[in-house]
């Protein structure tokens, strides 16, 4: 069980405590009597199960101190509209707030916005496929889905990939032992150079001064806009050579600035 676990900075959540049903009756009365204290007693006496919401979300993508902190307003939220003369769980109600304020801090936080109609159709592809899959012990083609669904098949992938989490341009991809490359090495820079003069001769000057490897890779790097990968196959080296070069390089320049 130890993997759906939900780790909270500064919080203990084995030692959380989970309260009987008499003592959820008596601390509801205290609280809609205008006992404040009851009502921290009820929220603290119900974090364990904003957690077990959270386990649903522990997957890395998400910063759990932050979704708890969210998962708790929902608490809050139906500590405060509770009505004990409807005879229910306060899990049952609280449930679907804690659900809601968690996926609309998600929603309004994601970086990458996808139409609603991009991931319905998404959807729909995957549930062709499990279909398919279940009747014919294989996956339809791209074709075949953009048929039975009516779009063209262009959109299949698009829609897929629409469920895909965005990747950081920091994220490691390669790592030969002492050099990691990242995404961001893997993409050329086709901005136009800066035309601040005074930046322009500071660098002149410091290129002349470093070693003519380093000089050629920090221009075709920086200025010319090649990737790392480009300028390997053009010197005949390995990537990771390059990023090592770079490396040393820009190293040599933050010394002569200093």
């Amino acid at each position: 069980m130890a993997r759906y676990k939900v780790d909270i900075t500064g919080i203990n959540t084995n030692d959380l405590k989970v309260l009987t049903s008499s003592e959820m009756t008596s601390l509801f009365k205290r609280y809609q009597a205008g006992d404040l204290k009851a009502k921290e007693e009820l929220i603290n006496g119900n974090l364990k199960l904003v957690l077990s919401i959270l386990r649903g979300f522990n997957k890395g993508n998400y910063n759990m101190d932050d979704l708890f902190q969210v998962g708790v307003i929902g608490l809050i939220k139906a500590i405060d509209n509770f009505d004990l003369s409807y005879n229910l769980k306060l899990s049952t109600y609280a449930v679907p707030l804690i659900l809601g304020e968690i996926k609309r801090y998600i929603r309004d936080n994601t970086s990458i916005r996808v139409s609603r109609s991009i991931k319905d159709l998404a959807y729909s592809i995957i549930n062709y496929k499990e279909k398919y899959f279940n009747k014919y012990g294989k996956e339809p083609t791209n074709a075949e889905i953009a048929k039975e669904l009516e779009v063209p098949e262009y959109k299949i992938a698009y829609a897929l990939d629409s469920l895909k989490e965005p990747m950081s341009i920091f994220e490691p991809i390669y790592n030969d032992g002492g050099d990691t490359i990242y995404l961001q090495d893997q993409i050329a820079d086709k901005k136009e150079l800066n035309n601040d003069k005074d930046m322009l001769i500071s660098l002149r000057k410091g290129l002349e001064k470093i070693k003519e490897r380093e000089r050629e890779i920090l221009i075709e790097r920086y200025i010319v806009g090649k990737t790392q990968m480009e300028i390997a196959e053009s010197l005949n080296i390995s990537q990771a050579q390059v990023s090592r070069i770079e490396k040393n390089a820009i190293l040599s320049l933050k010394r002569m600035i200093k």
